[in-house]
């Protein structure tokens, strides 16, 4: 028996996320996901060119409420762009060695 309220999970994610580089922005990106129980397994996170920039880069399940998780996204106001990938971006693919 399925419970409605577990989300069917799907494929892998990656988020590709161009933001203003300042503190307090991974804790909003963060904070969006953590209050909708949206699960994060992986977070990458580097300054792009002169610094003014950082691109975060997230590894979630696909699910219905993705394409709104997105969208939430997109309106928090340090959010240049936000761009999604298939689960077969290199990102995460060439940190796991690191894992294991």
């Amino acid at each position: 028996m399925t419970s409605s309220l577990v989300p069917d999970i799907k494929e892998k994610v990656v988020l590709e996320l161009n933001v203003r580089n300042h503190p307090g922005v991974m804790s909003h990106v963060c904070g969006l996901f953590a209050r909708r129980a949206f699960n994060v397994e992986g977070i990458l996170c580097m300054p792009v060119g002169e610094g003014v920039d950082s691109r975060i880069w997230l590894l979630v399940r696909e699910d219905e409420r993705l394409p709104q998780m997105i969208a939430q996204v997109e309106k928090l106001v340090d959010v240049i762009s936000v761009a999604r990938h298939g689960a077969e971006h290199v990102v995460f693919e060439r940190l796991e060695d690191f894992f294991c």
